[in-house]
């Protein structure tokens, strides 16, 4: 069996860039909000005092424990923020996340093997901040999916060699989760790989790729950015699209993000499809509005493969509660809300969800899977 750890928008810029020991200028060219530092007391008033400077495990908080007691053989996430100190922040986008390169040391902390780039933040500031990110990752050993400084570069599967077997990541991003069409790398440009709306095409462009790499056995990841940022429902393009990276593309789990908050889990053909792993790490702290859905909740995704039918076996997922820019066990109340609040929304999809002991979550599918 291959074990997964995923976790979906990890953004560590902003207010969490100016409590590290390294910080970029804490400038912004939001609305409302004009220094990063507003969002250290947004979260201070909120939650109490934040300590200067933490440390590069900090923000993992109990999750660092979780993990590590899960053993995954690859750990993998959607990094929503660069490492840069590029001064360029691109041209009428009004929210623009970066950290220090040097706190690359964050990812480094939790092992993280890949950061799926493809997302609505990857040129926040401009292909030079890209391609710093992509220097400050790799020269740490991260690897980086979705992104690169060319096309062929952004498409470009990850593998990685495990004993259980081989691991395989592939990530794009849809215009439906607010990726601007012109960040789409080109020959000779960086940029991201991006896909029109709900095309389904995309799904084929992932089996070509995978056609000269792919062996019996792979566990194939695909990571997509899309759809909005609130809300439960799920389009019928984006369902439709999901399948089609099962059936036609050969992914063996979708691991789909951009939504602030959890969206409802599928067994589709015994394969994992998540339709938005919601946030992880954030400096969204004491943010008014949309309380409903309970974004300071996040969860951290343990899917158990097995490589020879590609079947998910086994989801866990590990509930945590953003404070003090932390991730921290919650209430079991809370634990018990978030497993009720999916479990919902996922009936429709054939899948269950329910509390287990010892504080974790765990989803199954309604009808048994068959080998």
């Amino acid at each position: 069996m291959i074990n997964l750890f995923l976790a979906g928008d990890v953004m560590i810029g902003r207010g969490i860039d100016q409590v590290m020991p390294h910080s970029v200028d804490p400038r912004l060219f939001e609305h409302y909000v004009h220094s990063a530092e507003d969002y250290v007391q947004l979260a201070e008033r909120t939650s109490g005092p934040i300590p200067r400077p933490v440390d590069a495990g900090y923000v993992w908080g109990d999750a660092l424990e979780t993990i590590e007691a899960m053993g995954p053989d690859c750990r993998i996430v959607n990094l929503e923020t660069t490492l840069t100190t590029s001064p360029d922040a691109w041209p009428a986008k009004e929210i623009h996340y970066r950290t220090h390169p040097a706190n690359v040391a964050v990812l480094r902390a939790a092992r993280i093997d890949c950061c799926t780039l493809a997302n609505n933040h990857a040129l926040d500031w401009g292909e030079d901040g890209l391609l710093e990110t992509l220097d400050s990752l790799h020269a740490a050993g991260v690897t980086t999916a979705g992104a690169g400084q060319n096309l062929a570069d952004a498409r470009a599967p990850q593998i990685f060699d495990r004993p259980a077997g081989r691991v395989i990541v592939i990530a794009f991003a849809s215009t439906t989760g607010g990726v601007p069409r012109d960040w789409a790398a080109r020959d000779g440009r960086a940029g991201v790989d991006v896909v029109s709306g709900w095309s389904v095409g995309g799904a084929g462009q992932i089996a070509a790729r995978l056609s000269t790499i792919r062996r019996a056995g792979d566990v194939v990841v695909a990571s997509v950015h899309w759809g909005s940022n609130w809300g439960y429902d799920i389009p019928d393009g984006q369902r439709r699209l999901a399948h089609a990276l099962v059936d036609v593309g050969g992914v063996d789990i979708v691991f789909g993000h951009s939504s602030h908050h959890a969206r409802p889990i599928e067994f589709y053909r015994g394969r994992l499809i998540l339709y938005g792993c919601g946030d992880f790490i954030t400096d969204y702290e004491g943010i008014g509005g949309y309380e409903e859905f309970r974004n300071d909740l996040v969860l951290a995704w343990f899917a158990t493969v097995d490589p020879e039918s590609g079947q998910t076996v086994a989801l866990t997922m590990a509930p945590f509660q953003l404070r003090r820019f932390q991730l921290l066990r919650p209430p079991q109340a809370d634990v018990e809300w978030l497993a009720s609040t999916l479990d919902r929304h996922s009936r429709s999809f054939g899948t269950r969800v329910d509390p287990t002991p010892g504080g974790l979550i765990r989803a199954d599918p309604i009808q048994p899977l068959t080998m």
